[in-house]
């Protein structure tokens, strides 16, 4: 064609300053792909928000002392129901405890009463508090089924709790040596006779008030406690 000057080409040295910015680019892509690969920036804040297993794990059986569903009660029989220790007999990691049994002369139990006297319009609440005095750790059964709460008058027996359990169940933990563990949510007493066979009967006999004096006795594991726990109902 006509009219038109002749293209003109680059110098050799244009191509390789080319060849070379295009080199250097796809170098620069590649560290930063390998870069991603072994920094993992995107890690940092999803280890963040997840919790370390070692110190949030919790074993299976947490070893809470519970406390056994008796009859109904006023408003904090609910919470009872849902009892847990103060201090926590510790499970094995495998969630199995691997000691012996707890020889029964290696634990104490003792009654426990939230008052020692109780007005007319509140009902007693109690507990137990169990150590193991023994020098090694043991396993022991604080399941409601070897729980048992005793309330007397003098020679009179008013109220059991096992005449009228539901449900109950065992619940095998690791003591250590020297641990004391106490129930958080006492067990309340409705201040009525108890009797097998009485337990969804409203009329059943109030325990008389005016200061008179009871006793309360407790079992856990087949070890009675040593001494009664006495209130007054007033």
């Amino acid at each position: 064609m006509t009219g038109q000057p002749p293209r003109r080409r680059h110098s050799p040295a244009v191509y390789r300053r080319r060849r070379l910015v295009l080199l250097l680019a796809i170098l620069a892509i590649v560290a930063g792909v390998v870069w991603l690969l072994v920094a993992q920036p995107w890690s940092g804040s999803a280890n963040e928000g997840a919790a370390d297993p070692q110190t949030s794990q919790t074993p299976s059986g947490s070893g809470s002392l519970p406390v056994p569903s008796s009859e109904p009660t006023p408003s904090a029989t609910a919470e009872s129901e849902d009892g847990a220790a103060t201090a926590s007999p510790r499970p094995s990691p495998s969630g199995t405890p691997s000691a012996e049994p707890c020889v029964a002369t290696d634990i104490d139990v003792e009654a426990i009463t939230t008052q020692d006297s109780y007005s007319a319009d509140q009902s007693p609440a109690f507990s137990i508090r169990l150590t193991n005095t023994g020098s090694t750790d043991c396993t022991f059964n604080v399941g409601t089924s070897g729980q048992a709460f005793t309330v007397t008058s003098g020679s009179d027996t008013w109220w059991r709790s096992t005449d009228c359990q539901s449900e109950p169940s065992d619940m095998i933990v690791l003591l250590t040596a020297g641990q004391t563990v106490t129930s958080s949510a006492p067990l309340t007493w409705d201040r009525t006779r108890s009797a097998v066979g009485t337990c969804d009967d409203d009329t059943r006999p109030r325990a008389p008030g005016g200061g008179s004096s009871y006793h309360l006795a407790v079992e856990i594991g087949g070890v009675a406690s040593t001494d009664t726990a006495q209130f007054l109902l007033y």
